[in-house]
């Protein structure tokens, strides 16, 4: 037990940079209560002892603004950094090292009792504050989510996925020294290139499109200096590559 609390608490320290001392993560951070508390409501919940278990689970929810069902699965050195208005679902299963900011839901959508549920996160898996992960699928060994993304589908090891419903962003085949820190560890899921593809896409069309129309100026010019006649067609609002892109940063 004190083994893996001292786990707990290094692994706090090491991600993250507010934490000072031993006795500030020890006495202020509700993350790190709310998982020792979850490891008594879950030896509970696996005794049979369901109601105390859940009862457990009531208490610390009070005390910490986080709710994780005594039936969860939960690594270790997992990390709920802040954490109000975190929740957890009976048949989540939550890796090792992984970490998981305020607002996160890991919910289900069946109805059926004793089927799971939940989704289950790799080791090292990074939840943005706010994001929504739905359903009983696999998140990634490694994988983040940005913050607010809605996951509805599982999302592969070291990818990671933002938007409502969450997009995985493709994955560069050369990446910075930058980049390789942030695979290691990202802040709310944030990478330092986390376009949302969405957008990357609706550029590209815009692009695409601004050099058809410039390639079609040019034909039209080689066709009148050839004397080929060409039909009039009434003019349109000048297509402007540039106030298009920003419409859609």
């Amino acid at each position: 037990m004190f083994s893996r609390l001292r786990e707990d608490i290094a692994s706090i320290r090491e991600r993250d940079p507010a934490a000072r001392s031993t006795w500030e993560v020890l006495t202020c951070y509700p993350g790190l209560h709310a998982i020792v508390m979850h490891r008594w409501a879950n030896a509970c919940w696996r005794a049979g002892f369901k109601w105390l278990g859940r009862f457990i689970s009531h208490i610390a929810r009070g005390l910490t603004g986080i709710e994780i069902h005594p039936g969860a699965t939960i690594g270790h050195r997992v990390f709920i950094d802040h954490g109000f208005g975190v929740v957890i679902g009976e048949t989540a299963e939550v890796g090792d090292d992984c970490t998981i900011y305020q607002g996160v839901t890991l919910g289900g959508t069946s109805l059926f009792k004793g089927a799971k549920r939940h989704p289950t996160l790799g080791r090292g898996v990074i939840i943005g504050a706010g994001a929504k992960v739905l359903g009983a699928f696999s998140v990634g060994e490694g994988a983040k989510v940005g913050s607010n993304a809605v996951v509805v589908r599982e999302i592969p090891p070291g990818a990671t996925a933002v938007g409502n419903p969450a997009r995985v962003i493709e994955k560069e085949s050369e990446q910075s020294k930058d980049e390789a820190a942030a695979r290691m560890f990202s802040a709310y899921g944030i990478t330092p290139n986390g376009d949302d593809p969405l957008s990357k896409a609706l550029h590209g069309l815009i692009d695409n499109a601004a050099s058809q129309e410039l390639q079609l100026v040019k034909i039209v010019a080689a066709l009148k200096e050839a004397g080929i006649a060409c039909e009039v067609v009434p003019e349109l609002d000048q297509f402007n590559k540039e106030r298009l892109n920003k419409l859609v940063e």
